[in-house]
């Protein structure tokens, strides 16, 4: 990623958490949500944003379509608040870094109890 794109994704994730917090009224993007990252391509065409918000599947579901439906509003706002040539394409993910990482402590967690508990027996 050049420089360039880099500064470009983190304004891009800056404006949209502020737009979250002030002036997005989905009640699909009520809960807690964090853009984790965003990842724009080098021709500046094209930025991912990685979003993590809590929930089950249904939950992150309706939050993904809940960005999908303001996407156009979004990309408005940042086009009127980034000076810009051209104005990326917005497009959504889930980030499950944060379970996935959950996930992993959990296994180490068994795995180290099942080992202290093979120690107690011998």
């Amino acid at each position: 990623m050049t420089r360039r794109s880099e500064r470009v994704s983190s304004v891009i994730q800056q404006e949209i958490s502020h737009l979250l917090r002030e002036q997005v009224n989905d009640p699909r993007l009520a809960s807690l949500i964090s853009i984790t990252k965003v990842s724009t391509s080098p021709d500046l065409r094209h930025a991912k944003i990685f979003i993590s918000t809590f929930g089950n599947k249904v939950n992150k579901s309706e939050t993904l379509q809940g960005f999908a439906a303001a996407s156009g509003f979004l990309r408005r706002q940042l086009a009127n608040r980034l000076k810009l040539r051209h104005m990326p394409e917005l497009s959504f993910h889930l980030d499950d870094s944060i379970e996935r990482g959950d996930e992993v402590l959990r296994l180490i967690e068994q795995v180290a109890s099942s080992d202290t508990e093979n120690e107690d027996e011998h």
